[in-house]
C-alpha cells in the first residue's frame, strides 16, 4: 500500500479534531479519529456546566455542518450561547455519529514516529509513513500506519500549577485533596457543599478565573452559601485591563465574564490579593491550606484552592518526531509570534494555516488548542480554519491551503494579556480578555 492510500490519523474527537475529519472527507482523504475518552468531546464534557462566551454561530464548522445536514441534524440558533454540555450533546456527538467507524473511542495515542526511523535517523526519513502506537480501552496495544498525523488532542489534561515559577508550589501536590484545577460545578450538590460557607482561594486572571469568581459570588448570595468568601490571588496588580474588554468586547458574553468578576470584588464577595506569586502551600493545624508567596507573605487559612493558571500541551508522545517549537510558548515556531499573548488578544491573531503549522517532519500538524501551546488566546473559529487549510494542503491544493481568510471578534480595549509586562514600566498589565 502506498502512503497516499493510508488514512490520516486525527488525534482527539473534540471540536477541532472532528472538524479536521470532516474537512479531510471533503478532500476525499480517509480520516481515522482516535479519542482516548469514551465519547465525542470528552474534555468538553468535563466542563459541561460552563457556558461558552462564543455563540453557536461561531463554534460550528462549515464542513461539519455539510456532513450533518443529511442526517436531519437540527442546527442550533446561531445567536444562542451553548454550555459545554450543549456543545457536546447537540453538535459533537451527532458529528461523531455521522463519521461512523472513522472515529474510535477508548484509543489513547502513546507514541508517534516515522515508521522504522527514530528521531535521529535521516536516511529515507521523508518517504516513511507514520507509525502511531495506541493503547486501547481493554489494555491491548496496536500500531496504526498513517500517511499524515493531525494532533488535535488539546491541552485540557495538563493544567498549570499554583506555583509562581511555573512549577508546582512546595506542598501543592500533598494538598491535592483541597485543590481543584477546574471551574467547580456548583450545581452538583456534593460540589456545592464543598464550597458553601467556606473560604476559597482562586488563582488565575483569565476567563476561567472570572467564571469561578462569578459562580462563587452567586453562591454567597444564597441561603446555603452564606459566609462564603473568595480570595483572588493575582500575580500582578489590578488595572483597567484586568477585567478584560467589558462592554467594548465584540463578544459580549466574554466581556460580561470580566464584569461579573469585577462585581464579585466590588460586592465584597472576593478580596483581591495582588503581586502574589505562590511559593508554598502549607497545612494549618486544622487541615486547611495556607498559601505563602515568594516574598514571604502568608494568607489566612483557606478551606479550598481553585487553581486556574492556564493549560499546557502534552508533547510526551511526540518525542520521536522532529518538531520546531517556540521556546516560550511550546507552539509551532512560525505560529508563535502571531499568537504571543504579550501582544495579541483572541481577536488580533493573524490568519494562519498549514505553513505556520508545519514542522521539519512533514505532514504532521498540531492544531486547535494544542497548536497554541501555552498561549490562552485560542478561539474555535481559528481551529476550524487551521484544519481547512491543513486538509487542503494534504490534498495537494496549495492554492486553497494558502488562502487563509478569517475575521475574529476582538475586544476594543485589550491588546494582549501582558504576561511579562510590569505596571511600573507603563506596559499592559495582567488580565487581558482571553485568559485560559
Amino acid at each position: 500500500m502506498s502512503n497516499q492510500q493510508l488514512p490520516v490519523v486525527v488525534i482527539g474527537a473534540g471540536p477541532v479534531g472532528l472538524a479536521a475529519a470532516a474537512h479531510l472527507l471533503e478532500q476525499d482523504i480517509e480520516p481515522l479519529v482516535l479519542e482516548a475518552g469514551p465519547s465525542a468531546g470528552t474534555a468538553v464534557r468535563e466542563w459541561s456546566h460552563v457556558r461558552l462566551f462564543s455563540p453557536w454561530g461561531e463554534v460550528t464548522d462549515p464542513a461539519a455542518e455539510k456532513l450533518l445536514a443529511p442526517t436531519g441534524w437540527a442546527e442550533p440558533d446561531a445567536a444562542a450561547y451553548p454550555s459545554g454540555g450543549d456543545w457536546a450533546e447537540q453538535y459533537l456527538q451527532p458529528l461523531a455519529e455521522a463519521l461512523g467507524d472513522r472515529v474510535r473511542f477508548g484509543a489513547t495515542v502513546t507514541g508517534v514516529a516515522r515508521a522504522g526511523r527514530d528521531r535521529v535517523v535521516d536516511a529515507d526519513r521523508g518517504t516513511r509513513p507514520y507509525a502511531v502506537h495506541v493503547r486501547c480501552a481493554d489494555g491491548h496495544e496496536e500500531r496504526i500506519t498513517a500517511r499524515a498525523v493531525v494532533d488535535a488532542s488539546g491541552t485540557w489534561n495538563v493544567p498549570g500549577p499554583a506555583g509562581g515559577s511555573g512549577l508546582p508550589a512546595l506542598g501543592e501536590q500533598a494538598a491535592a485533596d483541597r485543590i481543584t484545577y477546574r471551574v467547580p460545578d456548583l450545581g452538583d450538590p456534593a460540589v456545592r457543599a464543598r464550597y458553601a460557607g467556606k473560604r476559597t482561594a482562586v488563582l488565575g486572571s483569565g476567563a476561567s478565573a472570572f467564571t469561578a469568581l462569578a459562580h462563587l459570588a452567586a453562591l454567597a448570595g444564597t441561603d446555603d452559601g452564606a459566609g462564603m468568601k473568595a480570595v483572588w490571588l493575582l500575580r500582578r496588580g489590578i488595572s483597567d485591563a484586568t477585567f478584560g474588554g467589558g462592554e467594548a468586547d465584540q463578544l459580549p458574553a466574554r466581556g460580561a465574564l470580566g464584569l461579573a468578576a469585577k462585581a464579585a470584588v466590588d460586592g465584597g464577595h472576593a478580596a483581591a490579593v495582588t503581586g502574589f506569586r505562590t511559593h508554598t502551600v502549607e497545612r494549618a493545624a486544622d487541615g486547611r491550606l495556607v498559601p505563602v508567596s515568594e516574598d514571604g507573605r502568608r494568607l489566612e487559612p483557606v478551606d479550598e484552592m481553585i487553581v486556574l493558571t492556564g493549560l499546557r500541551p502534552d508533547l510526551s508522545f511526540l518525542s520521536e518526531i522532529r518538531l520546531r517549537l517556540d521556546e516560550r510558548l511550546q507552539a509551532p515556531a512560525e505560529l508563535a509570534p502571531l499568537i504571543d499573548p504579550n501582544v495579541h488578544s483572541c481577536g488580533t491573531v493573524y490568519p494562519h494555516g498549514h505553513r505556520e503549522l508545519s514542522h521539519p517532519d512533514r505532514d504532521i500538524y498540531l492544531v486547535g488548542m494544542k497548536s497554541y501551546g501555552r498561549a490562552p488566546t485560542f478561539l474555535a473559529l481559528t481551529g476550524y480554519e487551521q484544519v481547512r487549510s491543513v486538509a487542503a494542503a494534504l490534498a495537494g491544493d496549495l492554492e486553497s491551503a494558502d488562502r487563509v481568510e478569517l475575521t475574529l471578534p476582538e475586544t476594543g480595549v485589550c491588546g494582549g494579556t501582558g504576561l511579562l509586562a510590569t505596571p511600573e514600566a507603563g506596559q499592559p498589565t495582567e488580565g487581558g480578555c482571553c485568559g485560559s
